[in-house]
């Protein structure tokens, strides 16, 4: 009985050791820090059409981003004490992709922020995913009201304008009572988001919205959706386009204005107004022309993109690209260097700050960017191989803010 007693004293006795061991390894494994370190870089998951419909926005975007990072940080690639680092991927201006790539960048890459991304879709399928990771998330230039409406969470910021504002300068253009209106948009989240915002201002200033058409957004053919809108007779058109596919050859072959009924939309960008001749005289609006803005960002965008870039202009969402990279810098900076999502939230709701269109504030309540946009005419100018945007007045964020969706 001795020897039994003694050997199991001894078993036990080792049994302890070996619990004991792996307790203290288990002490030692969950005292590592979880959270950020100060050593460590910070990293930037970008999204970006780079292919598909949408490339042209997505190439862009990212010039805009990196000059963004380079002028917050004075070229040093470095915030709070920490090195920022940008990895790029493309969705292909595909929804399912788009989803495969931000977890990819979650997980693999393991990034503090996320951007993107060029379209709407593309942008409201990975919305989810900043929830499900915790991780703060700039849209640029998605412009859906419902990325901060109805599908709106709270790690989302939209440094973009959206549908809304969009509409408030469209409708401030064109509407009064008695006017009817038709609209064409492409027929996915971005076009019906920006046709209901529309028609909303617009019957707010008395007009009659008289006919609705809505096209696939990969079509090339657009005369069965224009004839319906011909056969509508409205006093104008209002269109809501994004994309190479524009339907502006199409209108004027099947001469709409001849017909007596004006056209009207937001100047896009400068490849899409080379498609614009017919329509120099429109009155519209513009997110952005870069000789409109007045301020020492946009100088020094315009100069060091025509450095950069073998003298071409920043385009329609460059500075778009600039602005999230500021607004993500300088919330850095007042956190000194803390990534963690909510201290970020919390100090970038209500934050403002200065970007190539002058001030945006991310509103607290739905963390939409207010911002400037331009009420503009197109005009011939001499030396430019497209219709020009002329400022008619700048409209400022307080008469651009749109309403408040996520309710």
């Amino acid at each position: 009985m001795k020897g039994y007693k003694g050997r199991w004293l001894l078993l036990s006795f080792l049994i302890f050791m070996m619990v004991f061991a792996s307790a203290c390894s288990s002490e030692k494994s969950s005292s590592k820090p979880t959270g950020d370190s100060k050593k460590d870089p910070i990293k930037i998951g970008v999204l970006a059409s780079k292919t598909g419909a949408l490339e042209a926005y997505g190439k862009q975007t990212l010039r805009g981003f990196e000059l963004g990072l380079d002028y917050a940080t004075d070229g040093k690639m470095e915030a709070a004490g920490r090195k920022i680092e940008f990895i790029v991927e493309d969705t292909e201006t595909k929804p399912e992709v788009a989803v495969q790539k931000a977890t990819k960048l979650l997980e693999e890459d393991q990034v503090d922020f996320l951007v993107g991304s060029s379209s709407s879709a593309d942008t409201l399928a990975v919305l989810p995913l900043a929830e499900e990771y915790q991780k703060v998330m700039v849209v640029e230039p998605a412009a859906a009201d419902s990325i901060t409406g109805s599908e709106f969470n709270k790690y989302i910021f939209h440094s973009a304008r959206n549908s809304s504002q969009d509409a408030v300068a469209g409708a401030a253009a064109i509407a009064k009572k008695g006017v009817k209106i038709a609209t064409l948009a492409p027929d996915y989240s971005f076009g019906r988001d920006g046709v209901a915002a529309f028609k909303e201002a617009a019957k707010k200033l008395g007009a009659e919205i008289v006919k609705e058409e809505y096209a696939d957004p990969a079509a090339t053919d657009f005369t069965s959706n224009i004839q319906k809108i011909i056969d509508a007779k409205p006093d104008y058109l209002f269109v809501v386009w994004a994309g190479a596919n524009s339907p502006w050859k199409q209108l004027s072959d099947m001469k709409v204005q001849e017909k007596g009924i004006k056209i009207s939309t937001g100047a896009p960008d400068i490849a899409a107004l080379s498609t614009m001749e017919p329509l120099i005289g429109m009155e519209g609006f513009t997110v952005y022309y870069h000789d409109l803005p007045s301020n020492k960002i946009n100088d020094w965008l315009v100069a060091e993109h025509k450095k950069r870039f073998n003298g071409d202009v920043p385009d329609l969402f460059t500075p778009g690209g600039m602005s999230a990279a500021i607004s993500i810098v300088e919330a850095i900076k007042k956190t000194n260097g803390d990534t963690d999502a909510d201290k970020l939230i919390s100090t970038m709701e209500g934050m403002s700050f200065e970007t190539p269109k002058g001030k945006m504030t991310y509103r607290k309540e739905d963390h939409q960017a207010l911002q400037s946009l331009y009420a503009i005419k197109l005009e011939k100018k001499d030396g430019v191989p497209y219709p020009v945007p002329v400022l008619i007045r700048e409209l400022p964020p307080e008469e651009t803010a749109p309403p408040i969706r996520n309710k």
